[in-house]
């Protein structure tokens, strides 16, 4: 999921920028050998460019343990010539990664970065993510999208060095409901814990009382949600987890 549209992407305004996700759980008993294993297959195929790749390690909820393998930003049209067309790729990975995952592990999703609706203001270096992901009612997506838009002209008043970015899911279903993601880039733990008044900020901007109808209207145009930690594992990675704003504009 997760940054710095390449220049590549720019140049041509018909495509934009997709990451696609692994949801992958290791053998409790074999991690070490997974880790090497996808450790190697980073460096080798996914250390540079739009197939880039990040590891992130899940720290809370039914998926605890298990890493999230990040590709991109990347176009559609990349994936034509992309690392699964190297030579070895897919054998590196079915002999070295795959026999030490659980069965059924592996799901895959895409995600669009929507940039209009994200904030990167400055520079950044990414440590742990707060994954907040909704299912949006069918018939709904715009309605969401407006909300969504409103809440982001606050941050870009009120709170102007706040950083997350926004990915709708390019493939959803009602049976995941998993449409939205909305991904807050933090340093320290302790900002888990920081009344980061949106509430307040929200009513300044919207009139007093806007809110609490924001919630009601939220509540209305979704199925309800979850937020996830992600921990970057740079050591699992093919890239750095180094944002540069120059880069991504």
């Amino acid at each position: 999921m997760l940054l710095l549209p390449l220049l590549a992407l720019s140049q041509n305004s018909t495509e934009y920028g997709v990451f696609e996700n692994a949801l992958l759980t290791p053998n409790p008993t074999q991690i070490n050998q997974f880790e090497k294993g996808i450790t190697a297959h980073n460096k080798k195929y996914h250390g540079d460019g739009p197939h880039g790749v990040r590891v992130y390690w899940i720290a809370n909820g039914p998926n605890t343990g298990s890493y999230v393998w990040v590709m991109g930003p990347f176009p559609w049209s990349s994936l034509d010539n992309g690392p699964a067309q190297k030579d070895g790729h897919d054998t590196d990975w079915n002999t070295n990664i795959a026999p030490y995952m659980m069965p059924g592990s592996g799901e895959q999703s895409y995600w669009r970065g929507q940039t209009e609706l994200s904030r990167f203001p400055k520079d950044f270096t990414i440590k742990k993510m707060a994954v907040d992901t909704w299912d949006i009612k069918r018939g709904k997506y715009e309605d969401a999208m407006k909300l969504v838009k409103k809440v982001h002209d606050v941050y870009t008043e009120k709170s102007p060095n706040e950083t997350f970015g926004i990915y709708t899911n390019e493939f959803g279903s009602t049976k995941e409901g998993k449409d939205l993601s909305v991904i807050s880039f933090f340093e320290k733990s302790a900002w888990l814990g920081e009344d980061h008044s949106i509430a307040k900020k929200y009513d300044e901007m919207y009139g007093s009382g806007s809110w609490g109808q924001f919630l009601e209207d939220w509540m209305e145009i979704t199925n309800g949600g979850g937020t996830e930690i992600w921990i970057y594992r740079e050591d699992l990675s093919g890239i750095s987890g180094d944002v540069k704003v120059s880069e991504r504009q």
